[in-house]
């Protein structure tokens, strides 16, 4: 038994229109100063540092080398794209040349 495309498409449409709704909705809520803005600030940098947690936790000395260069970057720089930018070259050239 063949069962229209538009059975599933529809509800996947409607799916996504609610999601992207809800997040403009919630959005404009968001307070723009105290304590809970200062959490939505900090949230990138938090998700961040997670993600580089778990590399260094299961990595080896590639990447806790890689991972105190991208420290002395943040350090040095002030930056989170130079950080980056440093950290990711230095596993990168960690992995292939080492």
């Amino acid at each position: 038994m063949m069962t229209s495309p538009w059975a599933l498409i529809l509800p996947l449409a409607a799916g996504t229109f609610t999601i992207r709704l809800s997040g403009a909705l919630l959005g404009a809520r968001i307070p723009t100063h105290g304590r809970w803005a200062r959490a939505m600030q900090a949230l990138p940098g938090c998700l961040i540092v997670s993600l580089v947690a778990v590399s260094l936790i299961s990595g080896g000395p590639r990447e806790w080398i890689a991972g105190l260069v991208a420290a002395l970057a943040a350090l040095a720089t002030r930056s989170l794209p130079f950080t980056m930018v440093f950290g990711i070259a230095a596993i990168w050239l960690l992995r292939h040349y080492f």
